[in-house]
């Protein structure tokens, strides 16, 4: 699909960036429409989804009105305030768009501005808002030429757009024409009604400063990194997509800020990510803290603290929560919404709440022994929380579960779930051995006793590989993680013979599926793309392995497959499209993790 071409109805999903608040995202098209926006918070109904319908969803769109226009889209340098720039016969034009951030401002903003840079342009708005999935009413309620505000009864919202142009409102949609030459700029503000509000008179001076603001809050944010290495702009670019994903009120972190993108275009496989999963929000916090970011590691172990303590659920830890800490995600499925090229159901909320995944502790245990270690000591009080989960784990580690990739086709003994068990035992002990912090000698006996179980049951001598779960004859690339978080050494050799086992049965060139699902494992119907974490697990571990050129290139290949922005989503197709919600944590902390590693091999070499 061509942006340049009007009549697909749906860009690919590479050809939109974000921008975000801290609260919630925007997704902005090559094309200058804001196609996809949740409001006022991640978890938020839609205010804008033409993504997921063209017809019914609602947009924003800016663009001139050239019938010819050539589209080219960037960030400012370590900032997320997007550039979309139209280059047309009559001139240069170029949008700014940006949300003032939480941390800055009180948030809830999205500011747009566009310039003629050379030429005249004429520019043409249009803002058809569909408030709560596109399910409610509106009206659009006139304040002046330029200003108004959008209100719906039903949610008992009200919008503001605020204009430095002139509005026309029909059918309570709004749209507007104007033509700016070279120097000349318009403003466009929407907002909660609530919020404070510039005058007309100033609005342009009121965007300049914000735009300002911005800049130096995303800058002096990436200076922070400690990475200096020869991948520093893609590495920069996906801790400010991490970061977007962070919520700055509640210090939980979402998985990816879409809903409903498929997995395969025309599938089933179209999931709800906008939540805070413990396993993801605990990579990210992992990957952050590599960075030097230790502040938004303290706010997401002060959330998930408040899970731990729980009155009402002491003893185990919900896999997934909305970003406020509530547990109420109920599945279900927008009708009235066509789908992303027609990929149906659309659904919002996440029945996979209610399973049961054992890997949560592993990976948040090692979140925080590496927040003890390189940020904050832990609290004694955090640390009884902590202790409590352990002890749930002591009597559940043999359970069956779904595992990470959060199966519909029944509970199994999964490797993967039994590893991170082990992970969960591990840090737990030397956080307990580093702090002084008492603990049952039990714990090490539990890990022990699953070291040894995941050797004796989970190795297959018939594929000299780790298996996907026990007794089984199928490989699973999360093994990919086992000398990564340390379980085996990378050298180790059924290690080695395991990794052969999985470049022969999941790996297409350097891409990594996660599994086959011939075997009908996870219970649903149709196909996937590549799983674009699991490639870079696959990079990180060639690495590890010695293999440090072949992994060098195909780290760099993998980075081709980035959007013209550095994004990536969940997934890549086979003619190499993007697939599934975006943009995704699990991904972009993926290349983070592997750009160190492969960074820190790297200079190993060149030193001996």
């Amino acid at each position: 699909m061509d942006p340049k071409d009007t009549n697909n109805a749906y860009l690919p999903i590479e050809d939109y960036g974000i921008v975000g608040d801290l609260n919630t995202v925007a997704l902005i098209g090559l094309t200058g429409s804001i196609d996809f926006m949740c409001f006022p918070d991640f978890d938020s109904p839609t205010l804008f989804a033409a993504l997921l319908d063209n017809e019914k969803g609602g947009r924003f769109q800016l663009h001139p009105k050239d019938a010819q226009i050539r589209y080219k889209q960037l960030y400012l340098p370590d900032t997320n305030i997007l550039l979309t720039r139209f280059l047309s016969d009559n001139g240069i034009g170029e949008l700014t768009d940006f949300m003032p951030v939480q941390a800055v401002n009180r948030g809830n903003e999205l500011i747009r501005r566009v310039t003629t840079l050379q030429g005249e342009i004429t520019y043409s708005l249009s803002c058809t808002p569909r408030f709560n999935y596109a399910t409610s009413a509106h009206v659009a309620q006139p304040i002046s030429d330029k200003e108004l505000i959008f209100q719906c009864d039903e949610l008992n919202v009200q919008i503001r757009l605020k204009s430095s142009v002139p509005l026309t409102i029909q059918d309570n949609d709004v749209s507007a024409e104007f033509t700016l030459a070279a120097g000349e700029t318009a403003d466009f503000i929407l907002s909660y009604v609530d919020k404070a509000s510039p005058e007309l008179k100033d609005l342009q001076q009121f965007v300049s400063d914000s735009l300002m603001e911005n800049i130096n809050y995303w800058q002096n944010w990436t200076e922070k990194s400690n990475y200096h290495g020869r991948w520093r702009e893609i590495v920069n670019r996906s801790a400010l997509i991490l970061k977007l994903m962070t919520s700055y009120k509640y210090g939980s972190l979402v998985a990816a800020p879409t809903f409903g993108l498929p997995e395969e275009i025309g599938g089933e496989r179209n999931w709800d990510y906008r939540y805070t999963w413990i396993r993801d929000a605990s990579f990210t916090i992992y990957c952050l803290l590599q960075l030097g970011y230790t502040k938004e590691a303290g706010d997401f172990i002060n959330w998930v603290a408040t899970q731990c303590f729980d009155v009402h659920h002491k003893q185990n830890l919900q896999l997934m929560y909305k970003i406020d800490g509530s547990r109420g995600l109920t599945e279900k499925i927008l009708d009235n919404l066509s789908g992303y090229c027609d990929s149906k159901p659309v659904r919002i909320g996440n029945g996979a709440y209610q399973q049961l995944q054992l890997d949560i502790y592993g990976e948040l245990m090692d979140a925080v022994y590496q927040y003890d270690k390189d940020g904050e000591p832990i609290s004694y009080e955090l640390w009884t929380k902590l202790s409590s989960q352990i002890d749930w784990l002591s009597k559940n580690w043999t359970r069956k579960d779904e595992g990470i990739w959060e199966v519909r086709g029944g509970e199994k003994e999964f490797l993967y779930s039994k590893i991170m068990c082990w992970v969960a035992f591990d840090r737990a002990i030397k956080i307990g051995i580093n702090r002084s912090y008492p603990f049952p000698e039990t714990w090490m006996e539990q890990r022990n006793q699953i070291f040894n179980t995941i050797h004796q049951d989970y190795y297959s001598t018939k594929l000299n590989s780790f298996v996907q779960y026990k007794n089984a004859e199928t490989v699973d690339a999360a093994a990919l993680l086992m000398p990564i978080i340390g379980f085996i050494s990378p050298k180790d050799p059924k290690w080695l013979s395991t990794l052969e086992c999985i470049e022969e049965k999941l790996v297409a060139d350097f891409l990594v599926y996660r599994y086959r699902n011939q075997e009908n494992l996870d219970g649903l119907h149709g196909g996937e793309g590549t799983f674009s974490m699991c490639t870079f697990w696959y990079v990180q571990c060639l690495g590890l392995s010695g293999q440090t050129d072949k992994a060098r290139l195909y780290f760099e290949k993998m980075l081709g497959y980035a959007n013209h922005l550095g994004l990536f989503a969940e997934q890549l197709g086979s003619n190499g499209q993007h697939l599934g919600n975006y943009p995704q944590a699990f991904t972009h902390l993926g290349l983070i993790s592997a750009a160190l590693s492969l960074s820190q091999q790297l200079e190993s070499k060149l030193n001996k």
